[in-house]
């Protein structure tokens, strides 16, 4: 799996909604941008671990944000189960 599979899947943007997913079970992967603040991305890594989701760093805020189809940056992003 890769960045292009964001584009068209099922997914959540955004840390909050990502953590919420993983929480759920929702979530099979979950893509983190490497510059994002460590303050928010650590506690979703950590998440991520302990439910045994598959995690994926990505270079940067913005090519996350495109690969999610949006004109901004996001820190995270979850694909969802089908």
């Amino acid at each position: 799996m890769s960045l292009e599979d964001l584009k068209g899947a099922r997914k959540v943007m955004g840390t909050k909604q990502v953590s919420k997913a993983v929480a759920k079970g929702m979530a099979r992967k979950v893509y983190i941008a490497g510059d994002a603040d460590q303050r928010v991305t650590v506690p979703l890594l950590k998440l991520c671990e302990s439910r045994g989701v598959e995690v994926e760093m990505v270079d940067s805020m913005r090519k996350l944000g495109r690969a999610c189809g949006i004109e901004v940056g996001s820190a995270s992003a979850a694909l969802l189960n089908d």
